[in-house]
């Protein structure tokens, strides 16, 4: 290959580059809003904000690729744990996480702050950024729950979510609510055992937490529903 060939082939491949590079550039600034649904920023969700960077949730979580990495990612925590979940965590840390390797300070913050910093969260939750974080892609669970869904005559398990109206509370598929965790994250981090021992005596594990006891349910019965949760993870990570 000649120079002068080398350098038109450096030459066209770089301005090429720069060129699809602005391109794309000037596409996600024109869209900006409606990416980020600017149109729902309201007072809660600054105050939120506001809120978030004043206890310095950063140093610790990330949001939006900012932040440290000791905790957890918080740019989807809305769509992974629901409105319960983050207000006990932030309320009482120090009982809620008692049994996680990772501490979380308890910074008494007022309940307007908590109410404003969750409605932040459900902002962010809902930014369309390509569907990051994967491991909290919203996308994927809801393909991997249609899939098992569709191959599959209702099981036991199926039977008594149903039954027992966990989708007043909790998300599964596209269907349900968000005040407690999403069912395929459950079943992603939890295994049946704890899951099955959690439904009898969820203040065992969660002292404050509203979500009911499920005593009443035979054991077989919440061993099945356990098992139905976890067969809900497209991948299994445990945490303490």
């Amino acid at each position: 290959m000649s120079d002068r060939m080398a350098k038109l082939i450096f030459w066209v491949g770089t301005l090429s580059s720069l060129a699809l590079f602005l391109a794309l550039t000037f596409d996600t600034h024109r869209n900006f809003d409606a990416l980020t649904h600017a149109d729902r920023i309201d007072e809660r969700v600054v105050a939120g904000k506001r809120a978030f960077e004043r206890h310095n949730c950063n140093d610790c979580h990330t949001i939006l690729g900012f932040g440290g990495y000791y905790a957890p990612d918080l740019t989807r925590v809305y769509t992974r744990v629901g409105d319960e979940t983050i207000r006990s965590r932030i309320e009482r840390p120090e009982v809620v996480l008692a049994a996680s390797y990772r501490k979380m300070p308890q910074q008494h913050v007022p309940p307007a702050e908590i109410v404003a910093m969750i409605a932040f969260f459900r902002w962010t939750s809902e930014i369309e950024n390509g569907d990051w974080p994967p491991h909290d892609s919203e996308v994927r669970w809801k393909s991997s729950t249609r899939r098992l869904l569709a191959g599959a005559v209702m099981s036991p398990g199926a039977a008594l979510v149903n039954q027992e109206n966990c989708l007043a509370c909790h998300a599964l598929g596209d269907a349900g609510e968000r005040t407690g965790p999403r069912l395929e994250y459950i079943g992603a981090r939890r295994s049946p055992q704890y899951v099955a021992e959690y439904l009898a005596d969820p203040q065992r594990f969660t002292p404050g937490t509203s979500m009911p006891g499920y005593g009443q349910l035979p054991e077989p019965q919440r061993r099945a529903l356990a098992e139905f949760v976890a067969t809900l993870a497209s991948s299994r990570r445990e945490t303490p």
